[in-house]
């Protein structure tokens, strides 16, 4: 499998246009352990040219360790992030040349662009800041020690948990709300058995057509939910359109969102996995990078496209609330990192079909649990 990297790039002006300079850092995708820092005080610029610079810093470094990987850039400029996937015209002549040049250093395929909180892109402000106080004091940027890598647990930082706190302070605004719903049962759900995103895709059947409908009642009797995004899979497109229907709105697709791809250990049981694959099975209990058995998929990785996806909803519906429908082990991943507990965590909880989770989260990056596991529409 190719490398996968977290491109953080970010750059500053101190007059805008004045004293200019950016930073970047590439991290191992699946520790999160910085691997490559870059920064340059470059005279006189703009932020926006400075933001492009450090972009382009951030790309250079990761293809200098592999040409090859996926590259995931998060970047606090919603400018540079919406230009660089499109969304966007590039207008301004300055800006043209340096969105040509970025995307020359990898093949657009290999790249995906994030928007991210100005909060959880501190390193990379940092090494700014860091280069524009060496231009001012006439010097070049030079590296400084970095920490110890990360411990396995720790996983992804991106993808981590939000800032803990007892409540969040009245100035932070409305929160943001996901409402995480799990798709109902399948014919597969009763007894048990891995479904993930590389098996049959199985539908819903009558008995979860059921619950998405109580569900779609019970979300519907809220009158709070203002958005539905869901995993491509099937049973949760199902699950998202019966909320949809009653609630007058769209279904928006989100693949971060599908479930965990178990590989050989599709349609079995768990105690049919012990018996065929017992050392697989006891690696994937006991570590956050075991995959299942012909899986390309951990929960580290699960963590990591999890996080993006809910950073996405994040960024795109602040201050409002959205129903998430997806899949057992994306929500309680999304639990745990909002708790901030450790891997093993989402071995201690416990999902029905159909059932609600709720998390908000702040504009400072404080998150707090509302709900879990609540199946009270379904009685």
């Amino acid at each position: 499998m190719a490398r996968r990297f977290i491109v953080e790039a970010d750059g500053g002006s101190r007059g805008n246009p004045g004293p200019a300079g950016y930073g970047a850092v590439v991290r191992d995708a699946d520790t999160g352990m910085i691997i490559a820092e870059a920064a340059e005080f470059i005279g006189h610029a703009t932020n926006n040219v400075a933001e492009y610079r450090g972009l382009i810093a951030g790309l250079r470094a990761a293809h200098d360790l592999d040409p090859d990987a996926a590259v995931d850039v998060r970047m606090d400029s919603k400018l540079v992030v919406e230009q660089m996937s499109g969304r966007w015209k590039i207008k301004h002549p300055d800006m043209q040349p340096l969105a040509a040049e970025a995307r020359t250093v990898f093949p657009r395929a290999q790249v995906a662009y994030t928007w991210i909180p100005r909060e959880r892109n501190k390193d990379a402000d940092r090494l700014a800041n860091e280069a524009m106080d060496a231009g001012k004091a006439g010097r070049a940027w030079e590296p400084k020690a970095r920490p110890a890598a990360p411990a396995a647990e720790e996983e992804l930082p991106a993808p981590a948990a939000p800032k803990a706190g007892w409540a969040a302070p009245a100035d932070l605004g409305t929160p943001t709300t996901l409402v995480m719903l799990r798709h109902g049962e399948t014919a597969l759900t009763p007894q048990k058995r891995f479904s993930g995103s590389g098996g049959t895709d199985p539908e819903l059947s009558e008995k979860g057509r059921w619950q998405a409908e109580r569900a779609a009642e019970a979300l519907a009797a809220r009158g709070t939910v203002q958005a539905v995004v869901s995993s491509p899979m099937q049973r949760t497109r199902q699950t998202a359109e019966a909320v949809a229907r009653r609630l007058g709105l769209e279904v928006r697709i989100e693949d971060g969102l599908r479930e965990l791809d178990f590989g050989a250990w599709e349609g079995l049981t768990f105690a049919e996995v012990q018996q065929q694959y017992p050392e697989d099975l006891d690696a994937w209990l006991g570590s956050a990078k075991a995959r299942p058995t012909g899986s390309s998929e951990s929960f580290t990785t699960l963590t990591h496209r999890s996080g993006v996806a809910r950073d996405k909803i994040l960024a795109r519906y602040p201050g409002k609330t959205v129903l998430v429908v997806s899949h057992v082990s994306p929500i309680k991943t999304l639990v745990r990192l909002a708790l901030g507990a450790p891997p093993d965590a989402v071995y201690r909880m416990e999902l029905s079909a159909a059932s609600l989770c709720a998390v908000q989260y702040y504009a400072d990056g404080n998150a707090s649990l509302r709900l879990l596991n609540d199946t009270s529409h379904l009685r």
